[in-house]
């Protein structure tokens, strides 16, 4: 286990043997790796002798923390004597002072990437020392001054020391290059940098493409210095933002390299490289890059684009905006920067998530904590576009907020681009090719030149999508284009057509399976279009949309199907509803309602449901909600009014032949036998009713159903049928990510793991649901609870306490997988 890490000032000392590969070569792999033991042994004995703490090593590469600077250097000078004596490796050593943020991985923050930078720039057994770790020595301390270098993390020229009297060459820092100095290292992006660097050393023209504020060209900066060591002609920066003539290229090209020769005949063979930043205004140029790579042999092009220049050679590489890790550091450090000691809390990382990992946003919205507490300023973030601004003096326009940085992308496209990208605003979350041709109009070739400019994304699964902030600026265009009301219009009937297709509707016969995934995959849509209908008074379209997800609101939060429900009935213009729209809307408020807890509000909907249904003259919606009022009656306790109903309900499903309505009577009927304590009647009739709803593809009843099973075959002292059966109906609940369902499911398996004797598991999952509540159409947890605690409770012991005290702290996803694994 590794040792405490220091905190507060803290010392950091990185190595690396130099010229490992050739080492490895002339030595042969044994010799070599003996000879890298001895080395290791060497490096962690100077440390630890000096109170050093090893935070990580890689390879031939060591971290170590010191609590003085005082130490590390001379950790630093007892290791280069020993390594000196002791054989052929050569090691370099950067030693840094700093105040750097403790993770859970390690040390985060821009001191580690300094230390770094320090330690690149030494020679083998040259110890490099950075200016603040000199401040905290005192002159008995033999380093010697070395002037101002530019480090690869392009900062301003660092002082730099050495440790000792040896004579090396000048450090490894920056030269031949007029690459611009950057206010701070680079954070995160490490992936990046091995990926793009590849490209770069086996391709000759190279492009980073992404949205405006990815983090392009900072990336492209940092990518262009570290490949300065492998090109002796240079690494040369021609900034494009302020040139809009395509022809101006060459020339911009010429003066950053300070020639006034033809550009060609000046390349020549020179091995160097063009970082040609913010390429996308002057697209119409790309012929004049590709033209230079045919004329010359070395020349390299590094070019930053929010759209590739489809040139043959080619190669792009798409910066993604930054993981949720790096996100969070990239804003400590910003918010540092206006307000010193700032420390993260939870809310940063949602902030972050929010405005979705993009480098400039982040940096926009750190500068805001000067002002705000970083919970204030995410409750701030309904709108990001008017707070993510900046003050800065020195930053180009198009990034002093981030609506000029989308503004600027979306100017350079062309009209029917433009149109589509406002139409493409109406959509929430990810959305198909099909929606977009359906209901925008899109075509392949527009859509796809989106994807290609970064305004559009295509993720992993095939769907597209816009950015949080990419689709607020978006979405604004929308509202103030003429279009606005036609789009919202198609979006809202593209989706009913959609969600009907899921067949979630419980009071229509079911002719077809129901297709829970696809009311996963298009919920958000369906809100945004519910949404829509309430503000525009289209009360029939949002209730038919809202009736046709009655499932999944039951399954995922009834809470928010009766919201939809309530408001949209409340609304004056339900006055004049169609009657069949009123009856399957109440009886849908109704079973979100039940769900929720508030079963008599569900049984007076239920009635005012059936009088739709009855003045309609519909058998099948009236034999659906003579099954629900059973419910509601079983509930209640009247078990004879619970017993008619739903034997008349059962008698009209039998005469239209409905195996989904049948399935559901039949299993309310062993419902009513379990109530009457007729356990074996009571299993008969639900085993039936489990295969009937298998039969007409209803999931979440065949769910219910083998959990009720499950209780009866325990009750029997069946355990491995019930723990089986129990499984069964959790893997389905888990699929369909019906909560009640799985708190059910997981109850059942404590009960089933304490009584076969697993009493550690029990306490796990016990612990994990003790103080959840679920309701279900025939009791569910709710009505089984107390038996299935009594009979957990006997397993208690040591072992049950250490599960128990693990459960507390599991979420319910972390315990529904526990429960799915068989055994202990």
């Amino acid at each position: 286990m590794r040792p405490e890490l220091p905190t507060g000032t803290v010392t950091f000392l990185l190595t690396d043997v130099e010229g490992s590969t050739a080492l490895l070569h002339e030595l042969g792999a044994g010799a070599y790796a003996e000879t890298l033991g001895q080395h290791r042994a060497v490096i962690r004995g100077a440390c630890a002798e000096n109170g050093g703490v090893e935070v990580d090593t890689q390879g031939d590469a060591f971290f170590f923390a010191f609590r003085t600077a005082s130490d590390a250097l001379a950790a630093a000078s007892d290791l280069t004597e020993r390594l000196t004596a002791s054989g052929p490796i050569r090691v370099r050593i950067g030693v840094h002072t700093g105040t750097p943020l403790v993770g859970e991985e390690g040390y985060v923050g821009l001191d580690v990437h300094r230390a770094a930078r320090v330690m690149a720039a030494a020679h083998g057994g040259q110890v490099l020392v950075s200016e603040t770790t000199r401040q905290l020595v005192d002159s008995s301390v033999a380093l010697r001054d070395l002037g101002d270098h530019r480090l690869k993390d392009l900062t301003a020229p660092q002082r730099l020391y050495q440790l000792g009297e040896d004579r090396f060459p000048p450090p490894r820092s920056l030269h031949r290059t007029n690459l611009p100095i950057q206010p701070s290292p680079l954070i995160g992006r490490e992936r990046e940098l091995v990926e793009a660097g590849a490209l770069l050393r086996s391709h000759r023209v190279v492009t980073l493409t992404g949205p405006g504020g990815s983090g392009k060209t900072r990336l492209a900066l940092q990518l262009a210095a570290e490949a300065v060591d492998d090109l002796p002609d240079g690494v040369f920066w021609v900034p494009l933002q302020a040139l809009r003539d395509p022809a101006r290229v060459a020339h911009a090209i010429a003066t950053s390299l300070g020639t006034d020769d033809e550009l060609v005949q000046h390349l020549g063979a020179k091995r160097l490289l063009v970082l040609l930043d913010n390429f996308e205004q002057l697209i119409e140029a790309a012929p004049i890059v590709a033209s230079i790579v045919s004329s010359t042999p070395n020349a390299r092009f590094l070019i930053t684009s929010r759209e590739p220049l489809h040139v043959d050679s080619e190669q792009r590489y798409s910066v993604e905006p930054l993981p949720d890790d790096d996100a969070a550091v990239l804003f400590v450090e910003r918010a540092r920067g206006v307000r010193p000691g700032f420390r993260a809390t939870p809310a940063v990382a949602e902030i972050c998530r929010r405005i979705d990992g993009l480098p400039l946003a982040i940096e926009l919205a750190a500068a805001r904590v000067s002002l705000l507490d970083p919970e204030e300023l995410l409750a701030r973030l309904g709108r990001s576009l008017p707070l993510l601004t900046s003050r800065s003096r020195d930053a180009p326009e198009r990034q002093k907020t981030l609506r000029a940085t989308i503004g600027w992308s979306y100017d350079l496209l062309e009209p029917g681009e433009q149109q589509l990208f406002q139409g493409l605003a109406v959509f929430r979350g990810s959305f198909s090719l099909e929606a977009a041709e359906a209901i925008c109009g899109a075509n392949i070739d527009t859509l796809e030149s989106l994807v290609v400019k970064s305004l559009v994304r295509r993720w992993d699964s095939g769907r597209l999508g816009l950015l949080d902030t990419i689709r607020e600026y978006s979405l604004e265009l929308l509202e103030e284009s003429e279009q606005a009301d036609e789009i919202r219009r198609g979006h809202a009937e593209f989706f009913l057509s959609v969600a009907k297709s899921a067949n979630l509707n419980a009071g229509l016969p079911k002719r077809e399976q129901e297709h829970i995934d696809i009311a996963l995959l298009e919920q958000d849509n369906i809100r945004g279009a519910i949404a829509w209908a309430l503000r525009n008074g289209s009360v029939q379209l949002g209730l038919e949309l809202a009736v046709a997800m009655e499932q999944f609101w039951t399954l995922d939060d009834p809470r928010e199907g009766m919201r939809w429900f309530e408001r949209l009935l409340e609304r004056p213009e339900s006055a004049t509803i169609d009657i069949d729209v009123r009856g399957h809307a109440l009886r849908a408020y109704g079973s979100s309602a039940g769900l929720a807890g508030h079963w008599e509000m569900a049984e007076s909907l239920f009635e005012q449901s059936l009088t739709c249904f009855e003045q309609l003259g519909d058998e099948h919606g009236r034999a659906v909600l003579l099954h629900r009022l059973g419910i509601t009656a079983i509930l209640r306790g009247d078990l004879e009014r619970a017993d008619e109903l739903v034997r008349t309900s059962d008698q009209i499903h039998a005469r239209t032949g409905d195996v989904w309505g049948r399935a559901q009577t039949v299993g309310t009927l062993g419902a009513i036998a379990r109530d009457r304590d007729d356990e074996r009647g009571a299993f008969e009739l639900i085993e039936q009713s489990a295969e009937m709803s298998r039969q007409a593809g209803v999931a979440w009843w065949r769910a219910g159903m083998l959990a009720e099973l499950a209780q009866l075959l325990l009750n029997d002292g069946r355990a491995d049928e019930g723990e089986a059966s129990a499984r069964e109906s959790l893997a389905i609940a888990d699929e369909l990510r019906d909560r009640s369902g799985r708190i059910f499911g997981v109850g059942l398996l404590a009960r089933a793991a304490a009584e076969r004797g697993d009493c550690e598991k029990a306490g796990r999952l016990w612990g994990a649901i003790e103080h959840e509540d679920a309701h279900a159409p025939l009791g569910g947890w709710r009505r089984h609870r107390d038996l299935c605690e009594e009979r957990i409770r006997k397993a208690g012991g040591p072992a049950f306490d250490r599960g128990y005290a693990l459960g507390r702290k599991m979420r319910l996803e972390e315990a529904v997988a526990d429960a799915l694994i068989g055994g202990g």
